[in-house]
């Protein structure tokens, strides 16, 4: 039977840096976006390809849709935040990338972040009387930063202007999408009854779900 198609019209960011991110934790919520009729689109802190990692080791590249710097929030409807340390680890330390998170938490967006990469919310300011789960090794860095931290394989947290998705790693994927792309489907921004508008008509990503242009050297 085919996906109910679900996420038809909108478009989805997938924010990394252009080295780090956990290849698992990108390519299987892009999947569930696309099938579930969504408009994947890969943003990035600059153009070309990003290299995404098995653990330690490089895995494939992946072109670039978007350069945040140049990127306009109020052109996607969500959020997915992929881990791998090195990839938040930088994304924090770029305003660009920072400020677009922020953007669009305040906007209402619904977010989704697994694993390492609840580290960019906290540097957007944008956790604080949130709960989410991660990574455990970042859980004093959420509480810190004014979150309640949870140990679950994925939560659901509504408040605030958005919905947050979280979970804690690769082996909660399968929970991590089927929760997410629901919320997704029923989001609402402030005031406003789902469905609610999509940003703007999507524009195709440069490559197919799931797939990367080629193996790292």
């Amino acid at each position: 039977m085919a996906p109910l198609l679900t996420l038809i019209g909108r478009s989805v960011a997938f924010l990394v840096a252009p080295k780090g991110a956990e290849q698992v934790e990108l390519t299987t919520p892009w999947q569930a976006v696309a099938e579930a009729g969504g408009t994947p689109r890969l943003v990035s802190t600059r153009a070309g390809l990003v290299q995404a990692f098995k653990h330690l080791e490089r895995a494939d590249t992946f072109p670039v849709d978007d350069v945040v710097g140049d990127a306009d929030p109020a052109h996607y409807d969500a959020l997915v935040l992929p881990g791998g340390v090195a990839n938040p680890d930088h994304l924090r330390m770029d305003g660009g990338a920072v400020g677009f998170v922020r953007a669009l938490c305040e906007a209402g967006r619904p977010v989704a972040v697994i694993c390492h990469g609840a580290w960019t919310l906290v540097e957007a300011d944008v956790v604080r009387g949130r709960t989410l789960t991660s990574w455990p090794s970042i859980r004093t860095d959420l509480v810190n930063a004014g979150a309640r931290w949870v140990d679950e394989e994925v939560h659901v947290c509504r408040d605030g202007p958005g919905v947050l998705v979280s979970s804690r790693k690769p082996a909660d994927l399968p929970a991590f999408v089927d929760t997410f792309v629901t919320e997704f489907t029923h989001a609402r921004a402030s005031g406003v009854t789902p469905p609610w508008p999509t940003a703007h008509a999507p524009d195709p990503s440069r490559h197919a779900p799931g797939k990367g242009a080629g193996r790292a050297a």
